[in-house]
């Protein structure tokens, strides 16, 4: 699976997926879901990179002195909105407005759709941002 970025407005972007075959119902339910619970964690705050006291712990969190009033002074992090998943042929796309969530989100996602590319449907690339020439974008979320 390729990742490619290319123009990206944090606040109206658009994520496009192309697949080796097309992708059935239950795939399609399955990889909703994905965007869903990533969304979910994102308007919920859970991308705040400032505040990644056990990343930055290392392995070893055993006894791990965590700053529980770190997260009340951080500047929030969160989601703003999202489209629906939509489909065409071996193609798929989702819009998001990031809001001020951090870089990790997409990494996150990343991460997650590759595993959904071995596990499930092989994913050709991820494109974040920019247009597809053959689909053109909803203007409903500019």
């Amino acid at each position: 699976m390729e990742v490619k970025f290319r123009e990206c407005d944090w606040f109206n972007l658009w994520i496009w997926l192309e697949f080796e075959e097309f992708i059935s119902e239950r795939e399609k339910q399955m990889l909703d879901e994905v965007f869903a619970s990533w969304f979910l964690l994102g308007k919920l705050g859970g991308f705040n990179a400032v505040n990644s006291q056990v990343l930055e712990a290392g392995v070893d969190v055993s006894h791990l002195d965590y700053d529980n009033d770190a997260m009340a002074t951080d500047m929030m992090a969160v989601m703003h909105n999202i489209g629906d998943v939509e489909y065409e042929g071996k193609w798929a796309r989702c819009w998001v407005d990031l809001g001020t969530t951090d870089g990790i989100a997409l990494d996150v996602l990343i991460n997650a759709l590759y595993r959904f590319s071995e596990e499930y449907v092989p994913i050709v690339a991820v494109y974040v941002g920019g247009e597809q020439e053959e689909w053109a974008i909803d203007r409903r979320y500019d």
